[in-house]
């Protein structure tokens, strides 16, 4: 009886030390960037380097524009791809704080003011409109625009706006986890971040309602999503992870090692692209979550990709630069074989 007993503790010894080796095996994925894949940011030259103010921060893409959220002056400046130049700056009663998104022939600006705002800037006239009763819950927000509405975290109480771009209305309010600020929209749901925890709320759009959640790295905020994934950029520990809309189970975690405040994601051609102080670069495959290359130096905050370039802000310096995509990936051989998924 003895061996017996001892035999099935040491069973359960055995079954105790491969469950703590689950989460070791995980974080395998998350091993620390090599260094031989880390590179000066000053190996890539920008193609154009424009200033905008005081400040530069939040980068959003149109079909013929780019527009970047300055402050000194408060408002958005567009800039021509064709020419790189600013062919309009508009001026906004408060700082653009929460992300820009673009649909419904406008660019939805988030504005940090007294009270909170939310404006929306007419992409053929250039006319500003606000959104009564409706504005960011915090700083370092998000907004989303889906098929019929645009998507905001509008209080203190974690409430997801419904907004009506034509009405300029909010015409319905989801509680959400206290907490939850950033929010994106991506194969008929929207996927609403908690920084002050390790969870992304899933929200059915059609059906206004909450459907589930799912664990991620601690602090995640920024996200974006495409390709059947959702990434989110954990501030806690500088990691990614990626989030299968399908099965809208955690499907892995990449280590940046770019832990911090602030930041920005963007998915483009089958690569995460990731922004941070200090590491404004950085290429992640979104297909094996395998860490292609990253960048390091001054500047970062904030990213858009686009038209053949990726836009990458300086934001204590109030600069925008623009880098070619293709000298960018031929920085990074690991990223240049990629196939150029979309």
């Amino acid at each position: 009886m003895e061996d017996l007993v001892s035999a099935t503790s040491r069973a359960a010894a055995a079954a105790l030390v491969l469950l703590s080796l689950i989460p070791m095996a995980l974080g395998n994925a998350a091993a620390d960037v090599p260094a031989a894949l880390r590179h000066p940011i000053s190996e890539l030259t920008p193609v154009a380097r424009i200033h905008l103010g005081k400040t530069a921060d939040w980068v959003a893409m149109t079909d013929d524009a780019v527009w970047v959220a300055t402050t000194g002056p408060e408002g958005v400046a567009q800039i021509d791809p064709r020419s790189n130049t600013v062919t309009a700056a508009i001026a906004l009663p408060g700082e653009a704080c929460a992300g820009l998104a673009v649909g419904f022939d406008g660019l939805w600006v988030p504005l940090c003011a007294k009270p909170n705002a939310l404006a929306r800037v007419d992409l053929r006239t250039r006319g500003v409109a606000m959104v009564p009763e409706a504005g960011p819950a915090d700083r370092e927000g998000g907004i989303a625009v889906s098929r019929d509405s645009v998507w905001l975290v509008v209080d203190g109480r974690s409430t997801l706006a419904r907004i009506d771009p034509s009405a300029l209305r909010i015409t319905e309010r989801i509680p959400v986890p206290q907490g939850s600020l950033n929010v994106t929209y991506g194969d008929g749901f929207l996927w609403v971040t908690r920084p002050t925890g390790a969870q992304v709320t899933i929200v059915d759009a059609d059906k206004d309602r909450v459907i589930g959640t799912v664990p991620t790295g601690p602090k995640p905020r920024f996200l974006d999503a495409g390709a059947g994934s959702v990434w989110t950029l954990n501030q806690g520990d500088g990691t990614l992870t990626r989030i299968s809309t399908q099965s809208k189970r955690a499907a892995g975690t990449s280590s940046l090692r770019t832990p911090g405040h602030g930041g920005d994601i963007k998915f483009a051609h089958g690569i995460v692209w990731t922004t941070m102080l200090k590491v404004p670069l950085s290429a992640t495959d979104a297909v094996t979550g395998r860490v292609l290359c990253q960048w390091v130096g001054p500047g970062g905050d904030s990213l858009g990709v686009g038209r053949d370039a990726i836009w990458l802000t300086d934001y204590a310096a109030g600069d925008v630069y623009r880098f070619d995509l293709a000298d960018v990936l031929a920085h990074c051989p690991a990223a240049a074989e990629l196939p150029r998924r979309q």
